[in-house]
């Protein structure tokens, strides 16, 4: 039994350090949705938007068996994704070639909604990481939930969790760097775009399409690519965005 406890530990270790680091795309969607908001505000909508995921996860995990099989899950948020990135960077564009009124922004329960949208994009590749590493766990139990052992389903649940908490004060901590270097938008939503990207090879390896290879998503040439031109354009726009400002100063 000790032995079996600490395999669930060592893999809860794992999958928490699994959901950082997706936690970090994740927050700078979020934290780019509720920027135009007071700053009161955009707490409160970071956590409303955060509670209204976990409710949504822990509902999922029960029907995980289910959800797997929509891949048209991960094609709406993918083109969701996309939609928000092309649109503001082009509104970006035009606003800095032309004088315009600022433009109508989302009110509070508006801007609550689409981080609920972002959210549930983001979910189903999250939950399928925790499947993946739970289910090689031995069975601790004799009960199911949701067609997984109710083991293996605490250990998901419990990285879930986790999971969002990281989420919520990361995405703060990229508010404030957005309030503090506004040019980092930019950046920000092409950040949002290649999250997009990444979700459109999820739904293309769907097993219900393989347009692409199944394990491609997987592999370690994708993941390798993935974070490595995400950096680059975080470390292109945060360098940017200190160059501006000295020329500002």
């Amino acid at each position: 039994m000790e032995a079996i406890l600490l395999e669930y530990a060592w893999v809860l270790v794992v999958l928490i350090a699994l959901e950082g680091l997706l936690a970090a795309d994740n927050a700078v969607v979020m934290a780019v949705m509720v920027k135009h908001l007071p700053r009161p505000q955009q707490k409160k909508a970071l956590f409303y938007g955060l509670l209204g995921a976990f409710v949504f996860r822990f509902a999922a995990l029960f029907m995980i068996t289910f959800l797997v099989n929509i891949w048209q899950i991960q094609a709406l948020g993918a083109a969701y994704l996309l939609f928000i990135s092309i649109k503001s960077l082009l509104d970006r564009g035009n606003d800095d070639h032309d004088v315009k009124k600022p433009r109508k922004q989302s009110g509070f329960w508006m801007t609550v909604f689409k981080v609920e949208l972002a959210d549930i994009a983001f979910a189903l590749d999250s939950m399928l990481a925790a499947v993946a590493l739970a289910v090689t766990l031995p069975e601790l139990g004799d009960f199911h939930i949701g067609g997984i052992n109710g083991g293996q389903f605490v250990v998901m649940l419990l990285g879930g969790i986790i999971g969002l908490v990281i989420i919520r004060f990361a995405a703060r901590q990229f508010v404030v760097l957005l309030e503090k270097y506004p040019s980092l938008e930019t950046a920000a939503f092409l950040i949002v775009g290649w999250v997009g990207v990444k979700l459109v090879v999820l739904t293309l390896a769907h097993p219900k399409l393989q347009i692409i290879d199944e394990a491609f998503p997987h592999s370690t040439m994708w993941k390798s690519t993935f974070w490595i031109v995400l950096a680059a354009i975080a470390v292109g726009g945060y360098l940017t965005a200190m160059a501006k400002n000295r020329k500002k100063a």
